[in-house]
């Protein structure tokens, strides 16, 4: 469905597990498609842990493409697995797979038992199927809610970050302490929020992916990490902010983000939160590893911050700005030559 191999854009252990994100087309419109790992609907130890990965996917998901085996034919697991899907509330279609040589009205039989009313058959190894499989999903999938004939509003600034390193807590800094948030406007995106703001007659737009909620909800404590936020934050932002926990350090899931940035040529700050209370020698040992681990990045500006209590934070409009004029900058020809 992403039409190549190459298309997986985020597989990596811990933040993401199992799961694996690949970016397709289909005539103008983008989409998302997340491949899980297999399920038998009777994991237990890791592979409960792995199964979770796939469940949370299922909650992140706008439309579920349940596979099947068609050489397999349907087994308890398929019955459990499609209780699980029907108790989500998502949209389910079935794609019964590896049809190849094999009667389709059995094959459809087989697995109309599982009451999921649209069936795709295919055969993935052989690429039939596919097409008209993806056609019919897309052309039919009802358009995104997008904000009638809305001006960009400013920079935009997507703000990143691993769950719990203050991704929220930022986002209120950036807009104002007293700032209540009113505008909780949907994008043309279907789960990033857009805040658009004014700072010293300048106008801001922030792409929040941690969900920026009105003061009374702000302090939930646990927060789920949504890759397919992310890769749309990115997409839609001007300048994307990384946030790093400082007391952490640098971790792998916090290169990765900055990959997917990179990938999409978007201008980059990092913004290395929880700096309050950490040590002289803790300080070092953080900005040495950064200068070591990030030594790629050296033309992205670096701020140390505590969202928490505000210091630090108001520097990193002055890079911020900085970032969008340098992403929009038009050289002369004479110049590039120069260079």
């Amino acid at each position: 469905m992403t039409k190549s191999r190459d298309a997986i854009v985020a597989d990596y252990p811990g933040l993401t597990r199992d799961r694996k994100y690949g970016e397709g087309h289909h005539g103008d419109k983008k989409y998302i498609v997340i491949d899980t790992g297999g399920l038998t609907g009777d994991e237990e130890g890791i592979d409960m842990a792995m199964a979770e990965q796939s469940y949370l996917a299922i909650e992140e998901a706008d439309l579920v493409l349940f596979v099947v085996s068609a050489r397999d034919g349907l087994t308890p697991a398929d019955e459990i697995i499609a209780k699980s899907i029907r108790q989500s509330g998502k949209p389910c279609e079935l794609v019964v797979n590896k049809v190849d040589g094999l009667s389709q009205d059995a094959v459809e039989a087989d697995f109309y038992k599982l009451g999921i009313g649209t069936h795709h058959l295919t055969a993935a190894s052989q690429n039939r199927g596919i097409t008209s499989l993806t056609s019919e999903i897309i052309d039919n999938f009802p358009e995104a809610d997008e904000v009638e004939d809305q001006e960009p509003h400013g920079c935009s600034i997507g703000i990143i970050g691993r769950p719990n390193v203050g991704k929220s807590t930022l986002v209120n800094r950036l807009l104002g302490e007293e700032r209540v948030v009113v505008f909780d406007m949907p994008g043309t995106t279907r789960d990033s929020v857009y805040i658009p703001y004014e700072r010293r007659e300048k106008p801001y737009t922030i792409i929040d992916t941690a969900g920026v909620r009105r003061r009374k909800n702000v302090k939930e404590t646990v927060e789920k990490f949504s890759i397919v936020k992310t890769l749309q934050a990115i997409a839609d932002s001007n300048v994307v902010v990384l946030v790093i926990d400082a007391r952490e350090g640098v971790v792998e899931q916090d290169l990765h983000l900055l990959g997917f940035a990179m990938d999409a040529g978007r201008a980059i700050v990092i913004a290395v939160n929880k700096w309050d209370g950490m040590t002289g020698e803790e300080k070092d040992a953080v900005k040495n590893e950064l200068s070591r681990r990030l030594v790629f990045m050296d033309y992205a500006n670096t701020h140390f911050i505590s969202a928490k209590h505000g210091s630090g934070v108001g520097d990193m409009y002055k890079s911020i700005d900085q970032a969008y004029k340098s992403a929009f900058a038009k050289w002369p020809t004479k110049r590039l030559t120069e260079l």
